[in-house]
Formats: structure tokens, C-alpha cells, sequence
């Protein structure tokens, strides 16, 4: 059977293989629901930017809000990568990987000063500005702490990427980036101001894009932009084309990172800009094909209008289906001779909502395991503890070796930080 996305998660037989390791035996070995990522198949979405960007001056980012393990960082760490963080806990979490805060750039539409404070005094590379607020606030911040933030402003280029409207991020209606026709007079403001150095200049359109055309049109307009900006005498050193490279979940058939990176490239060379320093943030392209869910089937529930495969992963291990709608393959760990039927598949929480995918066939029985594909990116990070559930354990595989890289949360955790009333009051 053909399975859409890595190649490194494949049938052999009737067993589901990750890598050398077989799905139904690391799920037995360290229980479920369970994470499982490849650590050749991060690696190989790496190399295929790697690749087109030999012989230029650039830097891959890893947007880690697609997947914060530590050794998920550590991985893109030790291959070369720098990050793209959205808050300080996720910086502190690359610095205890060991990264250095030169190879970090600080995105978002909400920075505290307190995050401001902490990503200076440890020397990020760069913060990506989104408003003209936020300029203001990081110049007193830097100046009243005897700091230089280095600066480059995220623009919003009004370019419809034709994704889901909750993960598009470059239209004049989202919150997102500086308008464009703002943008000329907020650098003009950035170069005037103490404590900034305006190093560069960023745009981020969306996520799971499978086209070339939306970053292409988002590029133009950059460009127009730069030209523009450096004829008042302010230099960008850099240019930051951001991520959002769809994967294949189903039938997506999104260009490869190799192919888009080097149309973008073809675009800035012939429009004269190929002197610059390229950034990119993948997030999604790097880990979404590279992880799956495995879940335990727990009972299976006949119906007159649905089936039902009740297993123990739910929402709060996965919400993609439930917030955006999204499609996920489920399939078997562990392929049977048996009866084929169509199943809701979903868990344990008490919502309606709480599905991981709807009319799939499957031939299952209680005490199976079950495969949610593509699930290495917003998955385990958007996890909750809805309904009082621990979050599942994560493993790192590479060939036929597996590591336990977090825990599965016990519930004694979860209450660990709240407080009773005092007797007196009750």
C-alpha cells in the first residue's frame, strides 16, 4: 500500500514501519497515544533547501511552532539550522538545545517587553517587527538597556496564498506584518529611532502552500519594496521569504522546497538582488511528513447511521481535525485479513468535535493500532490537557534505533502548580 508523504513510513508486509522500527512494537514497548517521528525523513526535507541554496549567503530557520521538542531542535541544530521563535518560551527552549542566540530570529505580533528584554540580553540575531507599535517599544527597550536590536520589518504584501483562511497570514485582513503601503514610511521611523539597526526586510504569507505563485507575487512586491527603501538610504542586508510549504496529507501535490527556493532565487537574480543574504522559516515542510500518532483502538461501535472506532487518542493530542477540518490518513499499524468497514474515528472527550477523521475504512477490532500520517508538525505542540489528560509520550527514530525524547504527562502533573481553599472559607 502507498502512503502519502515520507518515504520513511511504509509497509512491509502486513506491519507499518517507521524507519527500521515497527509501529506496533513501539507502541506496545511505550504505550499510547504516542508520537513517533523519522529522524532520516527531517533530515532529507532539510537537505532539499540545503541543496538549492549552496554557494549563497543564507540562512534556514526552522520555525519551531510546528514542533518544539527539544530533540526535534537538536536535530536541525547539529544540521546547520538557525530558528524562528514566536515567544520566549520558545526561545528558552532552543537556548537549552544549545543553539546560539545569533542563529535566532523573534517573530510575532505580540512580544512582552519582558521578551524583548531576555532576547537582547542574549543576542538574537534579528526581531521581525510587526507593527509600528512594536517598533516603538523595542527602540525604549533597547536604548533604556544600553542594547542595539537589530531589526527587520515583516511586510504584509496583501497576496492570497489560497489556504485555510485560519493559517493565511499575508491578506490586509489579517493581523499579521506591516501593510505594504505603510512600510516605506515605518523604516524611514525604524532607521530615526534609538536603539534599532534595521538589518533587513520579512514576509510570511501562510501555511501549507502548494503553489509557487502566491510567493512569487509576495517576492515582486517585496523587491518593489527594497528598492525603494534603499533609495532613501536605508541598506537590507537581508532578505527573509518566510516558510509555509505545504505536504502531502492526501493528494497535495505541492512543489518540492528545492524547486520553489530555486524559482525565488531565479526572481531575486533577475530583478538584480542576488547579492543579499537569503533567509527562510520552513516549519511544516521540515517535520509535518515526518511524524504519525499512534493510538490504541478501544472499542469499536456499531451504528445505524455511523460506525464509530473509538481509540485513545483525542483532541487534546490533535487538534488539526477538529479546528481546521483537516483531512489526516489513518491507517492500521497492522493490516488484517478481516471484514473492511467505514468509520467515524474518534476519542475519548466529551465533544462532538472530538474526531480524528470521518468515513475512513479501516478492518480493525478492539486492541489494535491505529497510525494518524503526517502528523510531525502542529500536532503534539498544540497539545491540551482538555478532560484532564496527560500529553503523549514523543519518540525519536533513526533506522532501527528509537528514543524516548519526552515522557507521557502524569496526571499528578497537571495539578501540580493549583492550590486549595483554605478550610476556613468553605
Amino acid at each position: 500500500m502507498t502512503l502519502p508523504g515520507s518515504p520513511h513510513i511504509a509497509y512491509r508486509g502486513d506491519e507499518l514501519f517507521i524507519e527500521d522500527c515497527r509501529l506496533s512494537d513501539l507502541a506496545r514497548r511505550f504505550g499510547t497515544p504516542l508520537y513517533v517521528y523519522s529522524r532520516a525523513s527531517m533530515l532529507a526535507a532539510l537537505a532539499a533547501y540545503q541543496r538549492a541554496l549552496v554557494g549563497r549567503d543564507h540562512l534556514v530557520c526552522y520555525a519551531m511552532k510546528a514542533n518544539s521538542s527539544l530533540a526535534v531542535i537538536q536535530t536541525f541544530a547539529h544540521a546547520g539550522c538557525g530558528f524562528d521563535i514566536v515567544s520566549g518560551g520558545e526561545l528558552e527552549r532552543v537556548l537549552a538545545a544549545g543553539v546560539p542566540a545569533s542563529k535566532i530570529v523573534f517573530s510575532g505580533v505580540g512580544k512582552t517587553r519582558a521578551e524583548m528584554h531576555r532576547a537582547l540580553d542574549v543576542g538574537v540575531l534579528c526581531f521581525n517587527v510587526e507593527s509600528e507599535a512594536e517598533l516603538g517599544v523595542l527602540s525604549q527597550v533597547a536604548a533604556g538597556s544600553g542594547n542595539t536590536a537589530r531589526v527587520s520589518l515583516r511586510i504584509n504584501p496583501d497576496v492570497d496564498p489560497g489556504t485555510h483562511p485560519y493559517i493565511s497570514t499575508g491578506l490586509k485582513g489579517n493581523k499579521f506584518g506591516i501593510a505594504h503601503e505603510q512600510a516605506l514610511a515605518c523604516y524611514l521611523q525604524a532607521a530615526a529611532l534609538p536603539g534599532l539597526e534595521v538589518i533587513g526586510i520579512d514576509c510570511h504569507i501562510g501555511s501549507q502552500i502548494t503553489d509557487t505563485g502566491p510567493y512569487l507575487d509576495a517576492l515582486d512586491r517585496l523587491l518593489d519594496l527594497v528598492e525603494s527603501i534603499e533609495a532613501r538610504g536605508i541598506t537590507v542586508h537581508h532578505l527573509d521569504l518566510g516558510g509555509g510549504l505545504g505536504i502531502t496529507y492526501t493528494d497535495e501535490t505541492p512543489p518540492s522546497a528545492e524547486v520553489l527556493v530555486r524559482s525565488l532565487l531565479e526572481r531575486i537574480d533577475a530583478r538584480g538582488h542576488g547579492h543579499r543574504k537569503i533567509m527562510f522559516e520552513p516549519g511544516r515542510s521540515l517535520v509535518g511528513n515526518a511524524g504519525v500518532l499512534v493510538s490504541e483502538v478501544l472499542y469499536v461501535k456499531p451504528g445505524e447511521q455511523k460506525n464509530f472506532c473509538i481509540v485513545d487518542a483525542a483532541m487534546n493530542d490533535l487538534m488539526r481535525p477538529a479546528m481546521y477540518q483537516a483531512w489526516m490518513g489513518i491507517v492500521a499499524c497492522r493490516l488484517r485479513d478481516g471484514p473492511e468497514a467505514v468509520y467515524d474515528v474518534v476519542g475519548p472527550i466529551c465533544e462532538s468535535g472530538d474526531w480524528l477523521g470521518r468515513d475512513r475504512t479501516l478492518a480493525v477490532q478492539a486492541g489494535d493500532f491505529v497510525a494518524v500520517l503526517s502528523a510531525g508538525a502542529y500536532s503534539m505542540t498544540m497539545a491540551s490537557n482538555y478532560n484532564t489528560r496527560g500529553r503523549a509520550a514523543e519518540l525519536m527514530v533513526s533506522g532501527d534505533q528509537a528514543w524516548l525524547i519526552r515522557d507521557r504527562e502524569q496526571v499528578s502533573e497537571l495539578f501540580r502548580g493549583e492550590h486549595l481553599l483554605p478550610a476556613s472559607v468553605l
